[in-house]
């Protein structure tokens, strides 16, 4: 039938149009016999919704910054929560100065436990962290202690005598247990009697490590720090000025589902009790 059409037509351009028709006309029959399903070509180019985007690689974990006093009830609360979880964490620890500092530059961190509360409060007023997502978690005990057993026998007397080399504390500038510690020979008026023989570590963490390797006869730690052996000084609470430490959820932890997971279980019982094993008060 198309070469008989063809035939008949006389000029060049007549035909080159009819050949035109019949292409069109034959593509046209056979879309109608074997229809294409394109349903799936546009299902691939619709934008997902929010919820259909797999988490990211880094929404998988959450970082999270803690003051170095916390250390051992952090290791017990990151096992406990990852073993009840599909979650992990990963956690660094230093003086709440420095993590304060790492986190005003970028540090990718999605949680700040600080040994404070006046770190937490300028991260929010900086827009670093969430005003309506923070909390106290725990209010720290400052001791004396010394690795020796008959050095320091719960009373400031070792201070008043100053029978010692050296006494450690952690640096008053980035560590609130340094400052609580300058608040406490403040109190005994012997600041500047025992201030040659100050040995300051970074951190509590170095300041607890200056006296059990014996750098330094007595320190101002964390009563979370102490260790089953040696003799220490409980200090009264009214020595020195509250030692609470927040909690804070950081901006890059707000579309974390790990993060805000796990800031959910520090405010649970679970969590609390082991808060208090390690000496800390709650709330």
């Amino acid at each position: 039938m198309f070469s008989n059409i063809l035939s008949s037509l006389e000029s060049p351009k007549m035909k080159f149009n009819a050949v035109l028709i019949v292409k069109i006309n034959v593509f046209s029959m056979l879309f109608f016999l074997y229809p294409l399903d394109l349903s799936n070509a546009f299902a691939e180019i619709q934008p997902a919704s929010a919820n259909s985007y797999p988490l990211t690689r880094e929404s998988q974990h959450a970082n999270i910054a803690v003051a170095s006093n916390f250390i051992k009830p952090m290791q017990q609360l990151k096992a406990l929560f990852e073993a009840n979880t599909p979650h992990t964490i990963r956690v660094s620890y230093s003086s709440s100065g420095k993590l304060f500092a790492q986190i005003i530059n970028g540090a990718p961190f999605d949680i700040f436990l600080s040994a404070d509360q006046v770190k937490p409060d300028a991260l929010i007023k900086r827009g670093k962290a969430s005003a309506h997502a923070r909390f106290t978690y725990a209010q720290g005990t400052l001791i004396l202690w010394s690795s020796k057993t008959s050095l320091v026998n719960n009373s400031p007397d070792v201070l008043y005598d100053n029978k010692f080399r050296k006494v450690a504390l952690a640096n008053p500038k980035f560590a609130p247990y340094g400052q609580a510690a300058v608040d406490v020979l403040n109190h005994l008026v012997l600041l500047e009697k025992t201030k040659p023989k100050w040995v300051m570590g970074e951190s509590i963490s170095q300041t607890y490590q200056f006296v059990a390797t014996g750098n330094a006869d007595i320190g101002f730690i964390s009563f979370s720090q102490k260790p089953a052996h040696g003799s220490y000084w409980l200090i009264p609470e009214d020595f020195y000025k509250p030692i609470k430490q927040d909690a804070v959820l950081l901006k890059n932890g707000e579309k974390n589902t790990v993060a805000l997971a796990f800031f959910q279980f520090l405010k649970s019982n679970e969590a609390k009790n082991i808060i208090q094993l390690h000496h800390y008060n709650v709330d």
